[in-house]
């Protein structure tokens, strides 16, 4: 095949996995666990398949192309076409999602085949994959997009699928109902978030008469400078959809109680789809950030505060996954901050970099809950045990020695320990932050060393120490169609830094055909070695503090006591979710019973019950009439003719 004819293949990346879900739903049932998950995955395997001949192509003549196989929408000036992009930008995205979403589906094979038989229902099985493939189609979509509107498509979604898959088992959890009241909170606060993007599509096609991504962004100069306004509102609206699917201040809440999914799903979420589409988002939409300079420092401080705010968050968890999930949020900080000062490739070498390490964190993660599961068999088999809870843990580094190096892979890659793949992209946005943001580089710094800290603590809590409970020395390590994707994972966790190395460049040479040409990353020694100590020192410290802390199962963290009111605040949360709870969710609720009572029960109820009463005794009376004797109408006929000849007399 001609590399021009390959272009073509665009649209496979959206059908291969819409594909591998009809047919799963069609005879995945019928023909067993394997089967199902041989489908799904090899769906998404070659979706990555797929990627690469694209990026191939592209290698050899990168200009952009566009597929664009049917007209979609006409309606008066409004022409959209379900166009795919194939441009270095995409192709990133596209080669990211699949190759880490195929690895967290090739996981799932083994994960999913425990997790429904300890849930109880092993039916869901072939479910999950038909999810999980539709979740990768919408990702696909959405990176493939040319235009606006396609995008938004691709958008939804992937909310739909985070709500379908965070309340998998939607009668789990606290009081029965735990689980689907996360995937509620998921949704809504997506929405929320989603009404903003709508409106920045609205006003896009309202100033720029089009939503297709080449000519909005020819006019983005010309619009800035007649209507500056209107894209300040524009760039801002969409920085609040940037904020619901990246996890952002002030709409990050929903994204710590994702974990009530399967492992596997919070994987996907926060690894490789959902979470990195607000920063795919801005970096698609540099020309219009870079022409509102207010927009680009309002997305730098929401990506550095919430960076800040989740990690002193994630220092004062205890479930496993939690831990992993406020760290998601951080990390999401980072890059959105990077893309806010316009260091457009900082941010997207970050998101590739994070997609392999997180992913690997959580599989990890996964297998660890997995192996204590199986370990409760020995005795902490009671309903209240936790086996999410690290508390629980300890001494696992003998009992699931693949899991352990795997992880502390990933921990110190997200640590920032050189020379592993986090090392080399957050050095990039601390760089980027160095030489012109000093007060954002200061909050950066300090949240890479608390990101050291925070995952040193849970080296030691998880891996070292004796076994603080019977489900922990009972624990056995994971099959190895787990363990292979987490050995690929952190080769990836490990090598992920050649992406973009100082002095080679090669992403942003790469994007730098998409999104004009950058200025180039600075290797600034004095900011890589500060970042390197900070790590060092964090893990330092956390292993000093955390490996002289009572060994007794659910013992209070050591920083506890001396931290006081500071820690109770990280431990809960910084009340986040209270304080919206009373500014937002009890007056709305206390003015749905108003309406619901007074109004609706009061009012609506009773005009609609009187109207039905009236209409009941009318039929009664009518009914009368229908009596079965002919006589009563003859009688009736003549009554009524004598009125129509009254009538015509006297007018």
């Amino acid at each position: 095949m001609e590399s021009g004819q390959i272009f073509n293949l665009v649209p496979w990346v959206v059908f291969l996995p819409v594909i591998g879900l009809v047919v799963n739903l069609l005879l995945g049932r019928r023909l067993g666990e394997v089967f199902s998950g041989v489908v799904a995955s090899l769906a998404s395997g070659l979706t990555f398949v797929v990627a690469v001949l694209l990026a191939a192509a592209l290698a050899s003549a990168p200009n952009a192309r566009v597929v664009s196989p049917w007209e979609w929408i006409s309606i008066g000036e409004l022409t959209v076409r379900w166009a795919f992009r194939v441009d270095t930008l995409s192709v990133v995205m596209m080669l990211a999602v699949s190759l880490v979403g195929t690895l967290i589906h090739i996981y799932s094979i083994g994960y999913m085949h425990s997790d429904v038989r300890h849930n109880g229902d092993p039916g869901r099985y072939t479910r999950f994959f038909v999810f999980m493939n539709l979740f990768i189609a919408s990702m696909m979509l959405l990176v493939s997009a040319d235009n606006f509107l396609m995008m938004f498509v691709g958008w939804e979604g992937v909310g739909l699928c985070s709500y379908l898959l965070i309340g998998f088992w939607y009668e789990k959890g606290k009081n029965g109902i735990g689980n689907a009241e996360a995937a509620k909170k998921a949704f809504i606060t997506n929405r929320i978030g989603d009404f903003g993007l709508l409106i920045a599509l609205f006003l896009i096609f309202g100033y720029f008469g089009t939503l297709q991504f080449d000519e909005v962004f020819r006019q983005a100069a010309s619009v800035a400078a007649a209507h500056p306004g209107a894209m300040l509102l524009i760039t801002l609206a969409m920085l609040l959809g940037v904020s619901g699917k990246s996890a952002q201040i002030p709409l990050f809440v929903w994204l710590p109680d994702a974990m009530a999914g399967p492992t596997p799903v919070s994987a996907l979420i926060h690894a490789a789809t959902m979470v990195t589409a607000g920063v795919y988002l801005v970096a698609r939409s540099t020309a219009f950030y870079s022409v509102v300079p207010v927009a680009q420092t309002v997305v730098m401080w929401v990506g550095a505060l919430t960076a800040l705010l989740a990690a002193t968050i994630a220092l004062g968890q205890y479930d496993i996954k939690k831990v992993l999930a406020y760290s998601t949020i951080s990390q999401l900080g980072f890059m959105v901050a990077a893309v806010g000062m316009g260091a457009m490739v900082a941010g997207m070498f970050h998101l590739v970099t994070h997609a392999f390490f997180k992913g690997l964190l959580f599989l990890s993660a996964g297998s660890v809950i997995q192996g204590m599961e199986r370990g409760m068999h020995g005795g902490d088999d009671s309903a209240e045990f936790d086996p999410q809870d690290m508390r629980n843990m300890g001494g696992l580094r003998k009992k699931m020695p693949l899991t352990f190096w795997v992880y502390l892979i990933g921990g110190l890659a997200l640590s920032g320990i050189a020379p592993l793949a986090g090392f080399f992209s957050k050095d990039e946005i601390l760089g980027a932050a160095y030489t012109g943001h000093n007060a954002v580089f200061v909050l950066l710094v300090l949240t890479a060393f608390l990101t050291a800290f925070y995952m040193g603590r849970q080296l030691v809590m998880v891996f070292f120490g004796k076994p603080l409970s019977a489900a922990a020395e009972h624990a056995s390590e994971s099959p190895r169609v787990m363990t292979i994707p987490l050995v690929i994972l952190a080769l990836l966790s490990l090598l992920g830094g050649a992406l973009n190395l100082p002095g080679v460049h090669t992403l942003e040479h790469w994007l730098a055909h998409t999104l004009g040409e950058v200025k180039p990353a600075e290797f600034i020694w004095l900011v890589a070695g500060l970042s390197f100590l900070l790590a060092l020192l964090g893990l330092g410290l956390a292993w000093l503090i955390y490996t002289r802390r009572e060994q007794k199962s659910g013992a209070d963290d050591p920083l506890k006591k001396p931290l006081g009111a500071l820690y109770t605040g990280m431990e809960r949360k910084w009340w986040v979710d209270e304080f919206y709870q009373a500014l937002i969710l009890n007056p709305y609720k206390a003015f749905a019973q108003f309406i619901a009572e007074p109004v609706d029960l009061g009012i609506i109820d009773r005009v609609g019950g009187g109207l039905a009463a009236g209409m009941r005794a009318l039929a009664e009376g009518l009914r009368q009439l229908e009596n079965g004797y002919v006589r009563s109408y003859a009688l009736w006929m003549v009554v009524g003719l004598l009125a129509i000849m009254m009538f015509l007399f006297l007018r």
